[in-house]
Order: structure tokens, then sequence, then C-alpha cells
């Protein structure tokens, strides 16, 4: 456990300093101590703010990031484990290969302290702010409950629980019945949910999936599948995803689409390569090129239908990245809704009169959402709204924000 500690802290204390989750931050750690990791950072950033809150009485001065990340993991731990002597010796004894071990007196006594307040934890919490009890910023709270007043204390929630786990299935190699029966000869129960999912009763690992390697299945989030579904493209359409990393939404269009001449575009390089990857072991194939979806990319090609999944605030997923609601600034959000502004003009001008392009988010927040396109259509004459849908957090997917929209000539 000490080890994972270390590992935990390192991570956390990174997002402390206004640093994103490295992407496959456990990749590179043994297979044994990945669970833990992930559980300790998942857990303690999740609550930070109240985590937060309850250490403040015991501490003097902010201490050092990687060691303020510790406690806020091992405070964790205390409230979800019940071996606290445990916790606390192998919290020390991580401190001790943190910052020289300078803190490792620090460690023991903040968390001992703590402890001989255990008794008096529920009544502590009631004295907590909003912010430390919902596990959110005060700004977040705020934008959340004025947004959807009846809807706000759950949207919350849903947040701060363990992400649902749910499965598209390729259809182009599996039935779902059939690919739903290998799980279940795994011991994998499974519910069918939309077209082709499979939502697990419980998170499994990845390589515990039969098929998985040889591409039966994608790990995408039940909402997120509603993208291909709603776009849509006619048989041997031209059709573009202009942010398209990892792949994911790329993927199920070419599985359900018909000879589609599909482009992913992303700006980014070595996400590039990601959506390579999925495509290779689906056994799809599209053309990726590394393209900043605000500019006009690839000279005159023009395209029958546009999925622009554009970079937002990620309110949505919060559950799957909890850095995302501590990192994030309420003057994030007009920059966000500037940037989308930009590509949605750009990808307009990409597209065949008659043609549809889907406007995507991952995003509760109305400005990125029904805001954003409102605007655009009046400033895009041509364009006509054909369908919006707003899914909101719940146990069984994330929170995303749809619009199609469709060029009238």
């Amino acid at each position: 456990m000490a080890y994972a500690f270390w590992c935990a802290a390192r991570e956390i204390g990174a997002v402390l300093t206004g640093k994103s989750f490295a992407e496959g931050f456990v990749d590179g750690l043994p297979a044994i101590a990945r669970a833990a990791v992930t559980d300790l950072v998942y857990g303690a950033l999740r609550r930070y703010g109240q985590g937060d809150a309850l250490l403040a009485p015991f501490l003097r001065n902010p201490p050092y990031p990687d060691i303020h990340a510790l406690l806020l993991a091992a405070l964790y731990r205390l409230e979800t484990r019940e071996d606290a002597h445990t916790v606390v010796n192998q919290a020390v004894t991580a401190a001790e290969h943190l910052c020289s071990g300078r803190y490792k007196s620090l460690v023991n006594g903040v968390l001992r302290a703590f402890l001989r307040q255990r008794r008096s934890w529920e009544e502590w919490k009631d004295t907590l702010s909003e912010a430390a009890r919902l596990w959110y910023p005060d700004w977040w709270i705020r934008r959340v409950r004025v947004a959807y007043p009846e809807q706000w204390a759950r949207i919350l929630a849903a947040g701060n629980r363990l992400p649902p786990m749910c499965l598209r299935v390729n259809s182009r190699k599996i039935a779902r019945r059939e690919y739903q029966e290998h799980l279940a000869r795994q011991g994998i129960e499974a519910g069918a949910r939309g077209e082709n999912a499979l939502l697990l009763a419980r998170a499994c690992p990845v390589d515990s999936l039969p098929g998985f390697a040889e591409g039966w299945v994608y790990v995408q989030d039940l909402g997120a599948q509603r993208a291909a579904e709603l776009l849509d493209p006619e048989p041997e359409a031209r059709v573009l995803d202009a942010c398209a990393a990892p792949g994911g939404k790329t993927t199920h269009l070419l599985e359900r689409g018909k000879n589609l001449c599909l482009t992913a575009w992303d700006i980014d390089a070595a996400r590039c390569e990601k959506i390579r990857d999925n495509l290779a072991r689906l056994g799809l194939s599209a053309k990726v090129r590394v393209v900043d979806a605000t500019a006009a990319g690839e000279g005159g090609a023009r395209f029958d239908a546009i999925l622009a999944d554009v970079p937002c605030s990620a309110s949505g997923v919060v559950s799957r990245a909890p850095d995302v609601k501590w990192l994030r600034q309420e003057a994030d959000l007009p920059r966000f809704a500037k940037k989308q502004a930009r590509i949605l003009a750009a990808l307009w001008e990409k597209l065949v009169p008659r043609g549809k392009l889907l406007y995507a988010t991952c995003s509760v927040f109305p400005e990125e959402n029904e805001r954003q396109i409102r605007r655009f259509l009046r400033a895009a004459p041509l364009a006509r709204l054909v369908h919006a849908e707003q899914w909101l957090p719940d146990t069984e997917h994330d929170g995303f924000y749809y619009a199609l929209l469709q060029k009238t000539a």
C-alpha cells in the first residue's frame, strides 16, 4: 500500500499544481498496483473539496503538493476502509520517499490527530461549506443549480459516483446477443442498451473482456454512442469526424455505415495514432489527418456529413475525470465557447448543401450547448436545427449534448 500511496501522491500532487491527468497515467505501473493507485487517485480527487476542508484544522500552512496529496489519499482510505492503523503506517512509509522524508512526522501527526476525532466525523461534515459537502467548487454548483433547478442535485451526485462501464459491440464481427453470452460464460453480467450497447453490472479490466484484442468490442459510454445514431450518414457518404481522437465515434460511424468515405481529424499527432490503433484493432479504415478544426483544412474538400465533437469543459464526464472539477475555472467557459464557435463556423463551410452536421459536447453547461447553437443559428441563415437533446449524467451514462444541423441550400 505504501507504494500505491507514493504513486497516487505524485499524480494527485500534479493536479493540485494545475496539471491534468496524464493519459494512461497508470500504464507504466506494475499490474498489481494499478487498481490500488487508480482507486486512491480518483477517490481522493472526487472528494477533494471535502478532504481539503477536513484537513484544514490540522494544518497551519498548506503543505508541499505531494504531501498535501498524500494526506488527501490517506484521508480517503480512512473514510472508506476500517484498518486505520495500516493506512496511517503505510502513508507514513510513503512520506519517507517524498520530499526527502522531511514531512514524515507531519503526515503521522495529522492522520493520528484526525483519527482521534473519528467519532465526530459525521457531525463535523454537517458544518462544512456546501462546496465541501457536495465535492464541487462553488461556481460549478451555482451554475448547475441555475441551469437545472429541479435536477441539479442528481447531476452533481452522478458526477461523484463511480462511472458506469459500457461496451459497444462491433456488429461487423459479432452479434450483441452472442457477445453477451461470451460475457456470461466469463461471469460478467451485462444488460442490453441502445442499438448495440452492453452495460456492465460491474466495471472490469479490458483485458478480461472476451475478444477485446480481436476487435469484438469498444469501451464507449452509452451517451457517446448516440452520436453515430444521430448523424446516421447515407451509404457511400463523404464523412468528416473533425475532433476525432481517440476514435470511438469514428469507429462507430464506420461500423454502422455502408461504404463510408470517412476522414478523421485531430489537432494532436500523438492522439491521431490512438485513432489509427483503434481502427486497426476493430478492422476498420479511414483517412486520419493532423488538422486544426478551427482552420479551413484540406483545401476544397467538402463533406456530406460532419461530426463536430468539440473541445469543452468536460463537465458531463467528471465521474471519469474528477480532476476536471478542480482544474476548470468559471472563466474557462467563455473561452471554450469562443473556440467552439470558431470550429462550427469553419466546419460549416466544409458541408455540402443539404448536408448534416452534428454538434456534440460532453458538457452540461448551457453556454457550450443550446446557447451556442442559438448563436450559430442567428449567424447562419442556411442552417436549420433538425434535432437537439441533452443527456444529463446518471447511473448508466455520462452527460452529453447533441444538436443536428442541416444546410438548407
